[in-house]
């Protein structure tokens, strides 16, 4: 049950309305006992319809009834012992349904807020795992745990909690009563139940392998969708249709075969579990009805109770044994969901750490580190980036600058050494007090479904329009902005799909220029800007950089010529560092780098 354990947490604080609910539920199964057990005196009375021979209880369910009717009506009636029978039953059958709809009222909220709570805590969890944890999982699959498995979960899991303490009270609380009534027979039912018990645990057990499969067959198919819709430019530049779409349909197959068997053991639960309460049922016929014939055990019309309060058992065990299927096929769902909540966050914010109020010295990585895995990406990185001065980091592709540069916002942390703030620890930082200092500008715009307000906003949720507008006419946004209709309300689309490149990159320079932060780090912010928008962006860019501290991955070198210092990395090293100039001059891998440019 341990796979549960995160459930059960959630149902803590909900003690009390559990509680509220047991009672509800216990209310509602007594009301259903006494209308079901109102039926041996009414067969007494159908059959022998004698007042005397109502008197003469065999059990002490008949005899309490018996004695009710008496006191009441002093010269006790057929016909109104019937009348006043009749009443009852609609009285009680009332008082079940009113508290069986009580108890929905109060499980039901408790349902949706524990999976209201599960989604929220796996999208929080999603949002604070580090950087890395991304590169090594499937979009796809990811969205499939948030979306279908907690919906699996929903469905299966906390929709059984009703049944979980429902069932077994009606079980419990008929069996009792059945007990009572006549204890040879029970004894006989319940010999029977630990072989109906393993039959259709045999059944359930099964289900859980198969419900996984069907989680990552789906997780891969929406991988695959993301895929499509992503790159379906190129998908139909290159006629790659067929190929898309056998990748997908084959992935699809193997979904729809999955689910197939998923779908023929868990529904063979349910008539299972009927077809073997109807055989202990005729048992029960069998094996009581001998007894009667021979005046032994129960009267005719207590046999006759006993065999409606049996059957008013079996809807429930045929819901408990459906709710155990549904449970293993639903711990497929919640294993993998545990999977993503007790991931470890390589990157942990300190709670009880300092605020960078200020930036005012330098940031320094001291022996700087970092692998990931068995592949180390830096190793020894000695730099110091002065208050001011703007870094630029150049290499070949993978040779580690984006990786270097992340280690400042704590996208990752070094595996050794250290990166200082002001002489500090950046760990020893609260996390949202280094960020806070920090805007970063990437090669590809990121922009949200939104309007352009808001994209522009993102860092700075409470600026004014004004102070938006200005930090778009900087980024020489605010000329396109307000010639869309909607100007700074309109809706850019998913990725900011109606605008086009340089329009998109220019938001995401707004955007930076409105945080105004001491650090920018800037990943080629101009690349995907045509020759005109390049040199207006570039211009506004360096008026941003005038006196902050400015980390630049540069993959055109022409950009960072006027760079304070050019560090050059290869395979996670620095090989040189220097000015420009210092560079050029001496006949290294820099020159190499900057003459293949030229050349190109």
């Amino acid at each position: 049950m341990n796979k549960y354990s995160r459930i059960f947490n959630y149902l803590k604080s909900y003690k009390g309305k559990i509680v509220l609910y047991f009672i509800c539920i216990v209310l509602s199964i007594i009301f259903s006992v006494v209308s079901m057990g109102m039926l041996a005196p009414f067969f007494d009375i159908i059959f022998l319809g004698e007042q005397g021979n109502l008197k003469k209880a065999d059990n002490p369910i008949t005899e309490l009834v018996n004695r009710i009717l008496l006191n009441l009506s002093g010269d006790l009636n057929p016909l109104y012992a019937l009348g006043f029978i009749c009443v009852v039953i609609i009285t009680t059958i009332v008082f079940k349904n009113l508290f069986l709809y009580l108890s929905f009222n109060i499980l039901n909220p408790i349902k949706n807020s524990i999976v209201n709570k599960l989604r929220s805590e796996l999208y929080d969890k999603i949002l604070h795992l580090p950087i890395g944890y991304f590169t090594e999982k499937r979009k796809g699959d990811l969205i499939s745990r948030i979306t279908n498995d907690v919906s699996e979960v929903e469905g299966s899991l906390v929709g059984a909690l009703e049944g979980w303490v429902r069932d077994p009270v009606t079980i419990l609380v008929n069996f009792t009563v059945l007990f009572i009534m006549s204890p040879q027979l029970t004894i006989a039912i319940l010999v029977c139940i630990p072989l109906v018990g393993f039959i259709l645990g045999r059944i359930s057990r099964s289900l859980k392998r198969s419900s996984n499969e069907a989680a990552v067959k789906l997780g891969e198919s929406l991988s695959v969708l993301d895929e499509t819709l992503n790159g379906l430019r190129v998908i139909k530049a290159f006629n790659a249709e067929n190929l898309l779409e056998e990748r997908f349909n084959t992935i699809n197959d193997e979904l729809y075969r999955t689910k197939n068997r998923i779908s023929k053991r868990r529904d063979l639960a349910a008539p299972t579990s009927e077809v073997l309460g109807v055989l202990v049922f005729v048992g029960i016929l069998w094996f009581g009805g001998r007894h009667v014939l021979n005046a032994e055990l129960l009267s005719p019309s207590m046999f006759l109770a006993y065999l409606a309060m049996f059957y008013n058992v079996i809807n429930p065990v045929k819901a408990l044994s459906t709710s155990f299927s549904n449970m293993q096929k639903g711990s497929a769902a919640i294993i993998r969901i545990e999977e993503i909540l007790k991931t470890t966050a390589t990157v942990d914010d300190n709670p009880g750490g300092k605020q960078l109020s200020d930036f005012a010295g330098n940031i320094e990585f001291r022996h700087a580190g970092f692998a990931y895995e068995d592949a180390v990406i830096l190793k020894d990185i000695n730099l110091t980036v002065e208050r001011g001065k703007t870094i630029a980091l150049v290499g070949s592709s993978g040779a580690g600058k984006s990786t270097l540069a992340d280690l400042v916002p704590r996208f990752h942390d070094v595996t050794t050494g250290e990166v200082l703030i002001d002489g500090i620890n950046i760990k020893d930082y609260r996390l949202a007090s280094v960020r806070n200092h920090i805007s970063i500008v990437t090669q590809e715009p990121i922009l949200f479904n939104d309007s352009v307000a808001n994209n522009i906003a993102l860092g700075y949720p409470g600026a004014t329009r004004e102070q938006i507008i200005e930090a778009a006419k900087i980024a020489n946004a605010h000329d396109f902005i307000i010639a869309r209709e909607g100007g700074y309300d309109s809706n850019i689309g998913d990725r900011g799909s109606k605008l086009s490149g340089g329009e998109r990159q220019r938001l995401t320079i707004a955007r930076a220029v409105l945080k105004n932060p001491p650090i920018l780090i800037l990943d080629e912010a101009t690349s995907s800007l045509d020759t005109e928008s390049e040199k207006l962006v570039q211009e506004a860019i360096n008026n941003l950089m005038t006196d902050r501290t400015s980390i630049v991955i540069a993959h055109r070198l022409s950009t960072v010529r006027h760079a304070n210092e050019i560090i050059v990395l290869q395979r996670g090293s620095i090989v040189e560092r220097g000015t420009h100039d210092e560079l050029m001059a001496a006949q290294s891998i820099y020159k190499k780098l900057v003459t293949m440019q030229e050349v190109k």
